[in-house]
């Protein structure tokens, strides 16, 4: 059976009619044959709403008996149990009375819906959750009833039912709302009209966005590429520059000119990462628009312009603001830019906005990364090698140079040629290129006959001059490549045994999904990384895992990066924006966190398989000791009943009372019995929940010598041992077990020993016999559910007793285990956790002897 659909109507005040509307549809319903009820109704005795209860039935309601009060609640077994086609269910925000079966209505109603049955409902809009405290802004009433925004959300259908301010205090007036003597006072409080008008305007707002999401659900349902301009959305282009801030502005003035406008900023990273800009100015630009209630996106795209356009007709855009370009004139020989291509190519559908600001036609500069490769400090060398270093050496040559031979001439081109190239090694390609452009100069001027001058008179020192800027071009360009391939190397060398490392880890099950993430968080240098999911398109995000300080991001939108795994999985990092190039890396980080949450529930429903098929063994095993041990007693009591109650034979009362010994021995072997399979049940569903307290092992293992015979057991349990932490019950229980299973291997006229000493923080208590013994490779297999040493079993019994008496150890912090007895036999060794020794200390100091007790046998307790 599927999940019901709820649908809900909206109101946005109460009177406006929810109840009346709701009423109306299930009258229609019924006439079209539905079987629909009324799980709950509250007609607050207005007449025409209680005259359409009138031909619906209703399922009676609970009574619940609350401070004296008797008040009337939706009887949630009651409709499960009639289980009708459609329910409905007045007031979702309703609290229930204490002792209900749930604290809210809504979850009344998600029960109904988990059950198969659609629900009809209503809700005013002053309930909803988030707009609490806008609400007690508006009307000066805090809400009290309030149901959460997602179960609203994910309501198949919601209808709103409006109705003016007006039209709803006539109402009121008319005595339609509430009673005549109440109707003064709400209107002149809460029902002002301008508390209505606040609530009506909420009411279609919050509406219009439910709406606009079904839009977008059938947009890419139905794969609609065109703009339908339903409501002004406006994108906003950013380029990480500083004019962000003034279009993000202007964006919002145009958004308030229409009613509804929403305002998207969005960020378009090159996807080779060579322009990334600065994390500081995208974080700003991201807490303004998100103050003055817009989004903000961040996006991958060689092609800028056609990813934007992309990015706004898949939001149904209607308007694209952008900041006029900050390059030089001269530039736009290289194309029409960013803001012009987007306005040639936006179509009719798409309005585009360009907005001057202080940043136009000052240029956009060197791109950051290329100088970033090589650091700040060695650009800063390479500018000072080449720029000032021909100008240094021209005057050493020019003017000291002269009594060593160095004067006028080319002779020493390869000086300046020295310099271009150290320029290139130190500072990359264009330190060497203004290098070589000021070197050649320089050489014109001073070294070029005639000096002095910028003519040169002879060719071929013309053509020296020209292969000198060219040698020194091609030296930087080759230097630049070498250093741009070397980085490009060593950042895939890094890739290459991040993601090495990342698979293998992944691959033999090193690596868990916590691990993983805080892995990705130390790779990136972000603040936290968190991988979210949801199981279908409309339900909310839930953190699958999270890694670093805070709380995770509610939705991938919400993170500074934001990495899909699928369509339901993301993985959302907070912190900085990453370059493009980095994404690759995330990505596989991605895929692979993926894999280990796949695996890590693959590994828990292996681990629940386990569990079922253990518990079928253990199910198989009840099935064959009730078909077998237990049919034993109740067979030997049924025939000595039987025989009791038989007239064809006198009995004598020395036979009678044989008969009745019987019947007692039975039962007790059935007591004993049921009771060892109840045990083993609950250990098996983990509802043992031991009560440990400070116990002297003297007061307990006395009283669990009484199931077996008298003279069968010698005690050896010294005062002077330190308490232990214990459950009494599970211990007196766990020792009966053991001593009884002892006493049935002991051979006849053979006393069980219980021995108890102290082992530093420890209390060991030995039940010792001299039976037969267990091999080596069984004493483990003894303590299994079900287990019988030998198959071949010495009186009554199903196996339990052992795994019952570990099971309680256990639950209470200690340890059985079974060792050979010296001389033959089995001694099964059972440890618990001795007390503290303050309390220790406490006790010895109030006993009157702290002497051991001499061996003594066992009597009845």
């Amino acid at each position: 059976m599927g999940r019901g659909k709820l649908r809900i109507y909206l109101g946005a005040a109460p009177g406006v009619g929810k109840t009346y509307a709701m009423l109306s549809e299930a009258h229609r319903r019924v006439e079209r044959g539905t079987d629909c009820v009324i799980a709950f109704v509250e007609h607050h005795s207005r007449p025409r709403t209680k005259a359409l209860l009138a031909g619906l039935e209703q399922v009676p309601r609970r009574t619940v008996e609350h401070r004296g009060a008797v008040l009337t609640e939706m009887d949630v077994d009651a409709v499960l149990d009639r289980c009708p086609a459609v329910a409905l269910v007045d007031e979702l925000a309703h609290t229930n009375a204490p002792g209900s079966r749930n604290t809210k209505r809504w979850q009344d109603v998600e029960d109904l819906l988990a059950a198969g049955i659609d629900v009809v409902s209503t809700v005013n809009i002053q309930h909803l959750e988030s707009l609490g405290d806008v609400v007690e802004a508006i009307t000066g009433v805090p809400q009290q009833e309030t149901v959460p925004d997602e179960t609203v959300r994910r309501a198949d259908q919601i209808e709103l039912v409006d109705m003016s301010p007006e039209a709803l205090r006539r109402r009121m007036a008319h005595g339609n709302i509430y009673a005549p003597d109440e109707v003064d006072a709400a209107l002149s409080d809460y029902f002002r009209p301008g508390n209505l008008t606040a609530l009506r305007e909420l009411a279609l707002l919050w509406t219009a966005d439910r709406v606009d999401e079904y839009l977008q659900q059938y947009r890419r349902d139905h794969s609609v590429s065109t703009i339908w301009g339903s409501r002004e959305r406006i994108v906003v282009g950013l380029t990480g520059g500083c004019e962000g801030r003034t279009l993000i502005r202007r964006a919002a003035r145009l958004a308030e000119k229409g009613a509804g406008g929403e305002v998207l900023a969005v960020y378009v990273a090159r996807g080779d990462g060579l322009t990334s800009a600065s994390p500081k100015e995208l974080a700003l630009q991201r807490t303004l628009v998100e103050d003055l209630g817009g989004t903000f996106h961040h996006v991958i795209g060689d092609d800028v312009p056609a990813a934007l356009l992309e990015f706004a007709r898949a939001h149904n855009a209607t308007q694209i603001v952008l900041g006029a370009s900050r390059r030089k004139s001269w530039q736009y020989v290289f194309g029409p830019g960013v803001s012009g291509t987007v306005a040639r190519d936006s179509g009719p559908d798409l309005d585009v906005h360009i907005v001057t600001h202080d940043a136009v036609g000052r240029g956009r500069g060197l791109p950051t990364a290329r100088r970033a490769r090589l650091g700040r400090a060695r650009s800063a060398w390479g500018w000072g090698v080449g720029v000032p270093g021909p100008c240094l050496l021209t005057w050493v040559v020019s003017d000291l140079g002269a009594g060593a031979g160095l004067g006028p001439g080319l002779a020493n081109d390869m000086l300046f040629l020295t310099l271009t190239v150290a320029a290139a090694l130190l500072g990359g390609l264009f330190p060497a290129l203004a290098s070589a452009a000021v070197g050649s100069l320089l050489l014109n001027w001073y070294f070029t006959p005639p000096t002095r001058t910028w003519t040169i008179a002879d060719p071929e020192n013309m053509a020296a001059i020209a292969v000198f800027f060219a040698v020194a071009a091609s030296v930087a360009s080759v230097v630049d490549v070498a250093t741009r391939r070397t980085h490009q190397a060593a950042r895939l060398r890094a890739e290459s045994e991040i993601l090495s490392f990342l698979a293998g880890s992944v691959l033999r099950g090193d690596t868990t999904l916590d691990g993983l993430l805080q892995g990705v968080r130390e790779t990136f240098a972000m603040e936290s990384v968190a991988l979210l999911e949801r199981p279908d398109d409309r339900a909310p995000w839930t953190c699958a895992a999270h890694a670093g300080p805070g709380r995770p991001p509610s939705r991938p939108e919400d993170a500074d990066v934001d990495m899909p795994v699928g369509d339901h999985l993301a993985l959302a990092l907070t912190g900085r924006v990453l370059p493009a190039e980095d994404r690759r890396v995330l990505g596989a980080f991605a895929a692979q966190a993926a894999v280990v949450l796949d695996r890590q529930r693959l590994v828990g429903q292996a681990e629940e398989a386990r569990g079922l098929a253990e518990g079928n063994k253990i199910r198989t095993a009840l099935l064959a000791a009730v078909s077998h041990d237990l049919r034993t007693p109740l067979a030997a009591i049924k025939a000595a009943v039987s025989s009791l109650r038989s007239d064809d034979v006198e009995w004598s009362d020395e036979d009678r009372a044989d008969l009745l010994e019987g019947i007692e021995d039975g039962a007790d072997r059935l007591d004993h019995l049921v009771g060892n399979l109840l045990d083993m049940s609950r250990l098996q569903t983990g509802t043992v929940t031991p009560l440990l307290r400070v116990t002297d092992l003297d007061e307990v293992v006395p009283m669990a010598l009484g199931g077996v015979p008298e003279g069968s057991v010698d005690l050896d349990v010294p005062e002077s041992l330190p308490m232990v932490d214990v459950d009494r019950g599970l211990l007196e229980r766990a020792v009966a077990n053991l001593v009884e299973n002892a006493v049935k291997y002991a051979p006849a006229r053979s006393r069980v020993l219980v021995s108890a000493s102290a082992h530093a923080d420890r209390v060991e208590l030995r039940v010792i016999d001299r039976g037969p013994g267990v091999p080596d490779e069984a004493k483990e297999r003894i303590f299994a559910p079900f287990q019988r040493y030998g198959d071949a079993p010495r009186g009554a019994g199903v196996g339990l007793g052992l795994a019952v008496a570990r099971g309680f150890a256990e639950a209470m912090h200690g340890t059985l285990t079974a060792e050979d007895t010296p001389g033959g036999g089995l001694t099964m060794v059972l440890t618990l956790r001795a007390a503290t020794a303050r309390t220790a200390d406490a006790r010895t100091a109030g006993r009157d002897s702290a002497g051991p007790r001499p061996l003594q046998k066992a009597g009845p307790s």
